[in-house]
Parts: C-alpha cells; sequence; structure tokens
C-alpha cells in the first residue's frame, strides 16, 4: 500500500516538474518536448517573471551581441532585437496582442466583442494595436544606452511576464479558453510572492532602474485587466497576451527615459 502511495507521490512530483519546463515550453520555441497538461503548466503562474528572466538573459545576450561585439547601426539592431525577442517567444503575445486589438474595435456586448476577438481573421484593430506597440518598443530600444542594453532587455522581459501575472490575477477568467487554467490559479497572495521575488532579482540585475521595470509591468497588467473588465467582462488567453506586450513596452519606455534624463 505504502508501496502504491509513494509511487503515486513520484507521478505527481514528475508532472509538477513538467508543468514547470512545459510553461518555459510554452513561452518559448525552445524544443524542449515535454508532456504536460496546461493545468500542470497553469501551477507555475506565478513563477512567470522568473522564466521572463531566463528569456531575458537569451534576448540581452543577442541584444549585446549584435551591438557591443558586431556594432550595427542602432535603427538596425533595434529592429532585429524586437524581432528576435518576437520571434524566440514564438509570436504567442503578439498574437493576442492583434486578437485584442480587433476586439477593441468592435461596438456591442462584450459577447460579440469576445466573438470577433476568437475569429482567425484579422482586422484593422489588430493591425493597428501591432503598430503602435510593436513601433513604440523598436524606438525605445533604439534609444537605449548602447552599454546597457543586456540589462534593459533583461528586465523588460521579466517584466512582460510580470504583467501577464497581475493581469490574471485581477481578472475574471472566460470559461471556455486557454487562459482560464492560468487566471484560476493566481491570487493576491501569490502575486505578492512574485513581485517580490522579481523587485528583488530587478535590484540585483539593474539596481532601481530594475525595480522600477519590474513596477511598470506590474502597472501595466493591471491596466490591461481594469480594460478588459470595461470591454469583455472577462479576461482570455488574447488579454493576457497582450498584457505581456504593453507591460514589455511600457517597461523599456520608463527605463530608457530614466536612463537618459
Amino acid at each position: 500500500m505504502s508501496n502504491s502511495t509513494d509511487l503515486n507521490d513520484n507521478k505527481k512530483e514528475v508532472r509538477k516538474i513538467n508543468g514547470f519546463f512545459g510553461l518555459i515550453s510554452f513561452s518559448t520555441i525552445l524544443p524542449l518536448n515535454i508532456h504536460t497538461t496546461i493545468e500542470e503548466m497553469a501551477l507555475f503562474t506565478w513563477i512567470w517573471p522568473i522564466i521572463g528572466a531566463l528569456i531575458g538573459i537569451i534576448v540581452g545576450a543577442f541584444g549585446f551581441l549584435i551591438v557591443d561585439l558586431f556594432h550595427l547601426p542602432i535603427l538596425i539592431a533595434a529592429a532585429m532585437i524586437y524581432s528576435f525577442s518576437i520571434w524566440f517567444t514564438g509570436f504567442h503575445h503578439l498574437d493576442g496582442l492583434i486578437d485584442f486589438g480587433d476586439g477593441m474595435m468592435v461596438h456591442g456586448s462584450p459577447e460579440k466583442k469576445i466573438s470577433v476577438m476568437r475569429d482567425k481573421r484579422i482586422g484593422t484593430g489588430g493591425i493597428a494595436y501591432l503598430l503602435m506597440v510593436g513601433l513604440i518598443s523598436f524606438a525605445a530600444i533604439g534609444s537605449s544606452p548602447l552599454v546597457l542594453i543586456f540589462y534593459v532587455l533583461l528586465i523588460s522581459e521579466m517584466a512582460a511576464k510580470m504583467g501577464i501575472v497581475t493581469c490574471a490575477t485581477f481578472s475574471k477568467a472566460f470559461p471556455d479558453g486557454t487562459g482560464r487554467p492560468f487566471i484560476e490559479s493566481m491570487n493576491k497572495k501569490m502575486l505578492l510572492l512574485s513581485l517580490i521575488i522579481s523587485l528583488a532579482l530587478g535590484f540585483l540585475i539593474f539596481n532601481i532602474i530594475g525595480i522600477v521595470g519590474i513596477a511598470m509591468g506590474l502597472l501595466s497588467g493591471a491596466i490591461i485587466a481594469f480594460v478588459s473588465k470595461k470591454s469583455f467582462i472577462w479576461t482570455t488567453g488574447d488579454v493576457l497576451g497582450t498584457s505581456n506586450e504593453v507591460a514589455k513596452m511600457l517597461s523599456l519606455v520608463i527605463m530608457v527615459t530614466l536612463l537618459l534624463i
């Protein structure tokens, strides 16, 4: 009986570990080949900013490579860095931003807006939101002090995931959608734990600027959650994806602005 219990406990632990690595695979294009479920991945929603730090190290290293070692012209480098960032994360969150833009353009009931948001077609709203967020992010990267670009990019990726975690905490999950397990797994205590760890890491990585960048991710996620409640009532996976892109954009803007003052 005890052997059977131990075996079941071991299986549960393996599933939990698979959920963590599954979330890394879900967040990137890394071919980890992890067999898990959305529900198992959602158990680690609170730790998403730490996964963001891992993503940030890779994106930051790419930025350092082409700016400080290859000395590419800054505008070309900024375009390549932003492109690498959205490519490395599998375009998941960018797709959510486009769908969110389409939903925001629709007049009518929340159900109608969500229906449009989940439609596979891309409308003017989606293209407009993509251009706005993409252009501002590109400009912020291009304006970053070259010697600090690694740290700016690293913190921005952490802030992006803090945006998701915060948005999930203050949202009401749409009953039928991939975002539901992530939203239902979060609460204010888990958010506080995630924030404390992220702020500590942000300070160790980039001092006060790191703290401000992470805090902007928190604020961005709260803003997107508020907008989602007003427009859609519920929050979907597309809204969570939007919080990632908006948080990264605003984090880049605030950090670069403070560095240039």
